[in-house]
């Protein structure tokens, strides 16, 4: 997929979905659990439960998907229940490193999935009963949007948790 009109290219994509979990990795290794496992709000997921969320939007959502569209002509995709399948994996409580890792195993294989797309497959579809018909392409690239927004939502929980304790240093923020 080196056309003009589209941002990334498939190599491109495949390297942002396998970097995901290495920046997580990298930004949280050596924290304690308590920031993995600590909420923002009663209502907002910690840490784990990003990394939760990612695995199961990968085998729900994407990489499921994909799959699917590429074995089927024009299948129905099914909706899943996003914030049912977060409260039944109960990831709070788990290692945040061994999430990490379980999101690392699946993001390979899905990046060379997506690596190896030709461009008759990126316009094959399916058919989502809440959004019309989505093309393989659609999907690579909400993915790596996907991403971005759960990225900045870990780091965003780290800011939180470290803002209570910035002293008259929260000022600056203000200035910036």
């Amino acid at each position: 997929m080196n056309d003009p009109t589209s941002p990334l290219d498939l190599n491109e994509i495949a390297t942002l979905i396998r970097a995901t979990p290495q920046t997580l990795r990298q930004e949280l290794n050596g924290l304690s659990s308590e920031v993995w496992q600590w909420r923002p709000a009663p209502d907002q997921w910690c840490i784990n439960e990003v990394i939760g969320h990612l695995i199961e939007a990968d085998r729900n959502g994407f990489d499921g998907r994909i799959r699917t569209i590429l074995a089927e002509d024009k299948p129905e995709l099914k909706p899943w229940d996003i914030g049912g399948v977060v409260a039944k994996r109960v990831d709070c409580e788990r290692d945040g490193l061994d999430l990490v890792e379980e999101l690392t195993v699946m993001r390979e294989a899905s990046a060379r999935m997506v690596a190896g797309l030709t461009p008759d497959l990126l316009n094959r579809a399916g058919l989502h009963p809440q959004v019309g018909e989505l093309r393989v392409v659609d999907l690579i690239y909400e993915w790596v949007h996907h991403d971005q927004n759960h990225l900045k939502q870990a780091l965003s929980n780290i800011q939180a948790f470290v803002w209570p304790y910035m002293g008259n240093a929260q000022r600056f923020s203000d200035l910036d």
